[in-house]
């Protein structure tokens, strides 16, 4: 009997130990995002069962300054930004590494104005609704650079992404700087598409960001993660239908505009990411520099932050 026991004991000890030291090994990676349809997918896996609910967590914030917040605070070990974001975490001294992009915005993310404004010079005097965060700086300026504007031409009111269709509905702006899916959403309230990144190809990016801590202990996480991704963007391919009726459920609106939010947006497949992010001289790593010239020459970030070592492509 006490040797039955002490057996017992010794096998319920080992199954103890094992668990423990999966649990250590596969640290819960916490991802944060805010509603854009480049990060859809992520939400895709997770309700195809594609992702290990053991490995990772996603966590919707109403907007990316809320994300980067809670990045900042470590209460997430990876998060969905743009490339301006992630120059701004660089400025803060904070390691990060881009590990995989999500999408490349070329027409999703736009200058929106009321009925009446039909161009960037009818701006001149009225209110600009414009999230705080690093993106909405960064559009709202190179909008205005492009049209030869100066930011004392405008009236800028910041505002959450989240506020910017009831603001805009209610008359409280004349134009908002958003993107989709708010982006159709006020079109179809009559609104004036009156700038967007197509004019500024290859500067609005989103990739996924991760502390370069957790990649060096969990890099089997960002592996796992990715191959989903990936998973995902193969399947939407030939069923395009049902991704956009999971993203309809989740978030509530029509799969008709489920699909008009993807018009002006590159998902890049392994290949493309590959080609964007690997290299001394990646295509991903010219972007960020133009960016950085532009955010140093408006005075929105501290000259001299260093750039190199920030991509490793797939986490490797």
């Amino acid at each position: 009997m006490k040797t039955i026991t002490f057996s017992l004991f010794v096998s319920l000890l080992f199954l103890f130990l094992v668990s423990a030291c999966y649990e250590e090994n596969t640290k819960l990676m916490r991802i944060g995002t805010n509603v854009w349809p480049g990060y859809e997918p992520l939400y895709v896996a997770r309700e195809k069962g594609w992702l290990d609910l053991k490995r990772i967590k996603l966590i919707e914030y109403p907007s990316a300054s809320e994300v980067i917040r809670a990045f900042r605070n470590k209460t997430l070990e990876a998060a969905s930004l743009t490339l301006d974001e992630v120059i701004q975490l660089r400025e803060s001294k904070i390691p990060v590494k881009i590990v995989l992009v999500h999408d490349i915005s070329a027409g999703a993310d736009v200058i929106i104005a009321k009925p009446g404004i039909e161009s960037m010079q009818d701006l001149k005097g009225k209110r600009i609704g414009v999230e705080s965060g690093a993106l909405g700086a960064y559009m709202i300026t190179r909008a205005l650079e492009t049209h030869e504007m100066k930011l004392s031409d405008i009236d800028v009111v910041n505002m959450d992404v989240n506020l910017h269709e009831t603001a805009f509905s209610r008359g409280q702006v004349d134009a908002v700087v958003t993107f989709e899916p708010v982006r159709t959403k006020l079109l179809t309230q009559g609104g004036k598409e009156i700038f967007s990144s197509k004019e500024i190809p290859g500067e609005v990016v989103d990739v996924l960001v991760v502390h370069e801590d957790y990649l060096q202990e969990y890099g089997d996480n960002i592996t796992s993660l990715i191959d989903a991704w990936f998973e995902v963007l193969a399947y939407r391919q030939t069923n395009a239908k049902e991704f956009a009726e999971i993203s309809s459920r989740r978030l509530k609106v029509s799969t008709e505009d489920v699909t008009a939010s993807y018009n002006g947006l590159l998902l890049p497949d392994r290949a493309e990411n590959i080609n964007l992010l690997s290299g001394r001289d990646a295509k991903l790593h010219r972007s960020l520099v133009e960016i950085q010239r532009v955010l140093e020459q408006h005075g929105l970030v501290e000259k001299g932050i260093v750039l190199d070592g920030l991509i490793s492509p797939f986490g490797r």
